[in-house]
């Protein structure tokens, strides 16, 4: 009998235990810092959670973030927009809640990606869950940025935000509004 429940003891732990490691083995693979940045604007708190990679002297855009393909807007896991009230990303509506962000990036231009699946590892990208594209802004930077840098920023054309993006020597910005 005592070596009976030892053993469901012993089993139970072990079943236990699985979940746990999973989670401890997923952070651990976390190649890079994360990072949540949050404003208000137009009385909507709007907050961006995205690992933050350096450029380690690599050739990133057009290298490690290959030219035509969707990339995840940071590392390891998705990069995540939240936002408590109803936004406008150009012509896209987003819901109160969350998205992913992904872009896709080429030589001249830069699209922001909206998508709809949350709480997956970032290179798992399901193209049918897009919300929409959003060409952003780009221009050259003068100094290189070595670690990824993404901000929320008020618009200061006017009314609304600017969701910041800044690598290497490229900065790109999407204008935003609360609805």
């Amino acid at each position: 009998m005592i070596y009976r429940r030892a053993f469901v003891a012993s089993a139970l732990a072990a079943v236990l235990a699985v979940p746990a490691a999973g989670i401890v083995a997923a952070q651990q693979k976390r190649a890079s810092p994360h990072e949540t940045v949050k404003a208000t604007i137009d009385g909507a708190t709007v907050s961006v959670t995205y690992g933050r990679p350096s450029m380690k002297g690599r050739k990133i855009f057009g290298g490690l973030v290959p030219y035509g393909q969707v990339w995840r807007t940071g590392a390891d896991e998705a990069t995540i927009l939240e936002t408590d009230k109803a936004l406008m990303f150009g012509p896209l509506h987003v819901n109160p809640g969350k998205i992913s962000l992904y872009s896709l990036i080429d030589e001249k231009e830069w699209k922001l990606v909206l998508n709809k699946q949350v709480g997956q590892w970032g290179t798992e990208y399901a193209a049918g869950q897009d919300l929409g594209r959003v060409a952003m802004k780009t221009e050259k930077l003068t100094a290189p940025v070595e670690q990824l840098t993404i901000a929320i920023e008020k618009n200061p054309a006017g009314k609304g935000g600017l969701l910041v993006i800044q690598w290497e020597t490229t900065k790109a910005t999407l204008a935003f509004s609360g609805m």
